[in-house]
């Protein structure tokens, strides 16, 4: 450790650390721009000038490296005055339009300016102007006279998203911040571009305008999209969701979140929520009230009971619904007599599963991995948080492999890519038998080893943080089960972790909560087949979310009732009842991620009209059908009950991925996995305006891989 004295206090930081770091670390603020935790040092604002002694003149904090006995003053006279100068500097060319600007109240530049600035300026001459840009309906490039150049947007597109979509272009006076590869910003992270802004160059286009910051409310909560969990920051002003900003977790999301996470918030104050519910009558849907529809769907119920017996009747759950929601489906039902529940919409296989799938290792260790094969993924648009912390690991070397049926562009350097068409198990197979030949031990299946299985097989065997990821189509795969036991017995012979990377917001809790068949009941692909004569259909849209497509619509046609609870006007043409619940911003609950991670929130908003949250609406139906032990009075009452109380992770001896099936069984081409594409995840981000406006979706719309 290296000791350095810091405005008159003792403080010992590593070895090459920075001033800036010292400051960090002692707790002193030193003003600056430029410098970001997570981002490379480029030093161009030099806002943070500090007084080094024997240094003839005030120094970078940011970009200063320690040296034992330094000796550091931040708040001297020598410091400040240079501090104000290169303010003064920095307001020569500045608008002066804070009143207008989107970013006031929340501005760097506007804070340090009430600190540093001066009472007026001794500059005369017309300030500069640059035009403004229009790089997609995302992010606002109208005011880029406001830029200060430090270039935090650059090196995040260049260090974090993989993609240097922004650029400084020309020298001196001409300089501008710009967009260097196309016209627009189409990175899945470009939102993280608005909060580093420490001005008002860069903001938030569905969000400009729409208020003032110091009218919102900030409360927090976790995004219900991918399986990262990642912690959020909503602000709302008149029980309307305005913005949504990332909330640090380093152990999670860091201080990033996806686009899907900070805009999706559009489809929550949509014309197409649904807020009352509704009955269709002689083929027009009626507005009722929620006696009235319970009770048609309480009814409804017995009465297929009566004259189908309880297995006719089912639930098909959307992963990315609540703890408390899967949970009392599936205690619905089972009430009832039934086992007929399931998560698995998009799975084309359906063995018994041991335990519950889960990523296999924490998230936060994806950035120090070693090597990775990563199987049936589009990492960067599936995961675009994992995809980020895997590419951090390859700046540090990592070795990243991928097995799918196409290449695709991760933004991050690939060391091979395996295109294995449909036939995933056998390209596994000759990894295990490269993994056989370098261990001396016999091969699981018969197989033929070659250069690219060989390498990978080297890279695995040589790192001792590795590890295997199999993705979205991996799990949905015809032959899921051969290839988590094939990649099962790499994981034994290499040392390799082994786990899912986990579709939905609540994947691993659908598992945990058994929101799916245990004593031989029907499976998604049987439910929606037509298997049923009455089906709840809870946050989802068989056409959109399963692995049938619009040829679901064709068997849930064939029950007697069809009930959708949704905050969506959803499933129209195949229900018959439509029950208004409210979306994760409207109530408390509970996702668990892919590590197993156990986070509840609570509801930021009111519902909606006459939108009520899930678990409520379950359990005075319930009560409707008779079905005891529904007397919950809170959603942390269900939890319970689910779970146990105080829990903050699924208990390891739960989590297991191990698989019955035998890797023997091998299984040649296949249809194509069905995938959600980025911005079709789920009922939200589909409704949501501006991600479906993005270069993402509308390659989606055409067929092209997202």
């Amino acid at each position: 450790m290296v000791e350095i004295e810091l405005d008159g206090k003792k403080v010992e930081v590593a070895p090459g650390s920075m001033v800036m770091h010292a400051a960090e670390k002692a707790g002193t603020y030193i003003p600056h721009f430029c410098y970001h935790k997570k981002l490379s040092i480029a030093a161009n604002c030099r806002m943070c000038l500090v007084e080094v002694e024997k240094a003839p003149k005030p120094m970078p904090a940011c970009a200063t490296p320690v040296t034992q006995g330094m000796i550091v003053r931040t708040k001297s006279d020598k410091a400040i005055k240079a501090q104000q100068s290169v303010m003064e500097f920095l307001l020569i060319n500045h608008p002066l339009d804070c009143p207008i600007c989107d970013q006031g109240g929340e501005c760097q530049l506007q804070d340090l300016a009430v600190g540093y600035g001066g009472t007026g300026s001794r500059y005369e001459e017309e300030k500069r102007v640059v035009p403004h840009k229009d790089v997609g309906p995302l992010i606002s490039m109208e005011e880029m006279t406001r830029c200060i150049h430090c270039t935090r947007c650059v090196r995040f597109g260049q260090e974090m998203a993989g993609v240097m979509e922004l650029g400084m272009v020309n020298r001196g006076e001409h300089s501008e911040i710009t967009t260097v590869i196309g016209d627009t910003v189409d990175s899945e992270l470009s939102g993280n571009m608005i909060d580093l802004c420490p001005v008002g160059a860069l903001t938030s286009k569905p969000f400009r305008y729409s208020a003032r910051t110091w009218e919102l409310s900030r409360r927090k909560s976790v995004s219900p999209h991918d399986s990262t969990g990642a912690n959020l920051i909503v602000q709302v002003k008149n029980h309307k969701v305005m913005r949504v900003v990332p909330f640090e977790n380093e152990a999670v999301n860091e201080c990033w979140i996806a686009d899907r996470d900070r805009f999706s918030y559009e489809a929550l104050n949509s014309d197409e929520r649904l807020t009352q519910p509704m009955l269709k009558q002689g083929g027009e849907w009626k507005t009722v009230d929620w006696q009235t529809a319970l009770e048609y769907v309480a009814n409804g119920l017995k009465q297929i009971r009566e004259q189908h017996g309880a297995q006719s009747i089912g639930a098909l759950v959307s992963p990315h619904s609540t703890l408390e929601e899967l949970f009392l489906t599936g205690q619905l039902l089972r009430g009832m007599g039934s086992d007929n529940i399931d998560w698995r919409l998009r799975h084309a296989q359906f063995n018994a599963a041991e335990g519950v799938r889960w990523l296999g290792t924490s998230i936060e260790s994806l950035s120090d991995l070693q090597a990775t094969l990563v199987v049936g993924s589009n990492l960067r648009k599936d995961h675009p948080l994992f995809a980020q912390r895997i590419r951090q690991a390859t700046k540090k070397g990592a070795q990243v492999f991928a097995l799918n049926s196409q290449v695709y562009d991760w933004a991050m350097p690939v060391t091979a890519s395996v295109v294995a068409a449909q036939d995933w198990a056998q390209a596994l197979a000759d990894i295990a038998a490269a993994v056989a030949q370098a261990k001396g031990v016999q091969a699981p299946v018969t197989a033929q080893t070659n250069a690219e299985a060989e390498a990978i097989a080297q890279a695995l065997l040589s790192g001792e943080r590795t590890s295997i990821l199999l993705g979205n189509a991996a799990a949905h795969h015809a032959h899921a089960a051969q290839l988590l036991s094939l990649a099962n017995w790499i994981g034994t012979h290499t040392g390799a972790t082994v786990g899912y990377l986990t579709e939905a917001a609540n994947t691993v809790g659908a598992q945990w909560v058994q929101a799916q068949p245990q004593v031989g009941g029907l499976n998604a692909a049987q439910m929606v087949a037509g298997g049923l004569k009455a089906v709840m259909l809870l946050n989802n849209e068989p056409a959109l979310d399963s692995a049938a497509g619009q040829q679901a619509l064709q068997g849930l046609n064939k029950s007697e009732m069809v009930v959708t609870l949704s905050p969506f006007k959803a499933n129209l043409e195949i229900s018959d009842v439509l029950l208004p619940i409210a979306p994760f911003s409207e109530t408390s609950g509970t996702f668990v991620n892919a590590e197993g991670r156990v986070q509840s929130f609570h509801a930021v908003v009111k519902p909606l009209a006459e939108t009520r949250p899930a678990w409520k609406v379950l359990r005075v139906l319930a009560n409707l059908l008779g079905v005891p032990g529904f007397n919950y009075e809170s959603s942390q009452d269900v939890l319970a009950v689910a779970i146990g109380t105080g829990v903050a992770a699924v208990p390891a001896s739960a989590l297991s991925n191990a698989t019955q099936t035998a890797a023997q069984v091998m299984g040649g081409a296949v249809a194509e996995p069905a995938v959600a594409s980025i911005y079709q995840l789920d009922s939200i981000v589909r409704r949501a305006t501006s991600l479906q406006l993005t270069a993402d979706a509308r390659q989606a719309q055409v067929g092209g891989a997202a």
